[in-house]
């Protein structure tokens, strides 16, 4: 993407105002967004993002600009002024700089992309497009909304130690909503499966089954009562249910939170912070993911991290950063949204683990209480883990066995306290994808885990 030459005279530059560590990275990013409202198409955009961002560290002191000119004029004009706001006096020089004999970071790479973005046409994803609406009309469904998303990223990261690396990540993404009616009442449902593939993700009948998952939940959830309120025990379903301890637990787990102490993990490692049944991870290497990566956007190789096991703190997700101010090792957890962020430490597919039960036998131990088969978005209060999750898809349990549907209901919980409250996990894993926001940008995560059972949680409803 550019010449070694240049990368080494941007970084000498870069480093003449005393820097003891300079980073470049460069992407060339083409999008491709399309949306489909009740079978009609209403958008068909798309873009390219082309840019460089310059780090410095003086010590842990993060300095970090960025340019959509990659020039050499433009990528040395940034360099300069980077170098004299932080103390170079004079005109910087290009003598001195540069020399850097890089090495290639060969992370191992852990999937092919077959339908690459660039080689199939806006006709055949619109086709995707519209076998999901297809799947969606059926019951009280009266509107389908239909988008898709695909990415092509091309990456290079170099930095002053002589790390060089190239990459390429490739996302593909459909998401529906369908909205059922009948009179006044209206419910809606959700999904939106993604992956790190190209169009072969979509291959065999996945629009179909998105679309029906979707109307399913609409109209499940279509003329349901209202949940009660109260503290009662809780059965969370897999794949999205896991964006509880993702929001509540897995940002408190990043040293970003934890090199502040603006965690209630900071300092815990080898403690116990969870029951006996809970283990969890953030695994980037899971071939063709939603959250995987080859490399992390500092050079990094991606990597399983054991995070928690049976209970115990492991590991924390850690940045170059998070490294140097806590000490701990790097984790492949450097992410950033584009070039115009610095990076931080983030998640890539953080889940729990599976456990030995089944879903109907965690059900079976509940006298009364609230199954949330599908849970919805939420708000979380940042270091205590405090968190407020609506429930999408509910249901009563009563005397071990699943009743009606209900709506309306939210958790409210502590993500520290309720992973001591976990008395029970399936063994039935599975993710859902979404795009995770933090310091460093708006980034694809999965989240996930097998159904699990809180033995008490504090449910907001209305009766």
């Amino acid at each position: 993407m550019l010449d070694r030459e240049l990368v080494a005279e941007v970084l000498g530059v870069a480093r003449t105002g005393g820097a003891d560590w300079a980073e470049l990275f460069m992407e060339d990013t083409l999008t491709t967004s399309l949306h489909l409202l009740d079978g009609t198409l209403k958008d068909a955009g798309g873009g390219n993002l082309y840019g460089a961002g310059l780090r410095l560290l003086y010590g842990t002191k993060v300095v970090y600009a960025y340019t959509n000119d990659c020039s050499r004029e433009g990528l040395l004009e940034v360099a300069r002024t980077m170098a004299k706001s932080q103390g170079a006096h004079g005109e910087v020089e290009r003598e001195g700089c540069g020399g850097l004999d890089f090495r290639q970071v060969n992370a191992r790479r852990l999937w092919d992309v077959r339908d690459h973005p660039e080689r199939t046409g806006k006709g055949q994803k619109l086709d995707l497009m519209r076998r999901a609406h297809g799947a969606a009309r059926t019951g009280f469904v009266r509107t389908v909304d239909v988008r898709f998303l695909d990415v092509a990223q091309r990456i290079l990261v170099a930095n002053s130690d002589g790390d060089w690396s190239e990459d390429e990540r490739v996302r593909s993404r459909l998401v529906v909503s369908a909205i059922a009616q009948d009179g006044t009442q209206r419910a809606t449902g959700h999904h939106g499966p993604g992956a790190a593939r190209g169009l072969e993700f979509f291959d065999d009948d996945l629009p179909e089954r998105t679309g029906a998952e979707a109307a399913r939940i609409a109209n499940a959830m279509l003329h349901a009562g209202y949940a009660p309120a109260g503290k009662m025990p809780v059965v969370i379903g897999n794949a999205f249910g896991g964006v509880i301890f993702h929001e509540a637990c897995g940002h408190i787990l990043e040293t970003t939170a934890v090199e502040k102490n603006a965690s209630v993990f900071a300092g815990k490692i080898g403690e116990r912070i969870a029951g006996a049944c809970l283990s969890a991870v953030d695994d980037g290497t899971i071939p063709g993911a939603w959250g995987s990566i080859n490399v992390d956007d500092e050079a990094t190789p991606s990597e399983r991290t054991v995070l928690i096991e049976n209970g115990i703190l492991k590991s924390y997700m850690v940045d170059r950063v998070g490294e140097l101010k806590t000490g701990y090792r790097r984790t492949g957890s450097g992410r950033r949204q584009d070039y115009t962020f610095a990076p931080a430490s983030r998640m890539r597919n953080t889940f729990i683990t599976p456990g030995d039960q089944t879903p109907e036998q965690l059900v079976k131990d509940v006298k009364f209480g609230l199954y949330a088969r599908t849970m919805g978005g939420g708000s979380v209060a940042p270091g205590t883990g405090d968190y407020n999750f609506t429930v999408n898809e509910g249901y009563l349990i009563r005397d071990g066995e699943l009743c009606e549907s209900v709506r309306g209901a939210a958790l409210v919980g502590n993500g520290a306290r309720d992973l001591m409250n976990i008395v029970g996990v399936a063994g039935d894993l599975a993710c859902g994808q979404g795009m995770c926001g933090s310091v460093s940008g708006s980034i694809p995560t999965d989240v996930g885990q097998p159904h699990i059972l809180i033995s008490e949680i504090t449910v907001g409803g209305r009766s």
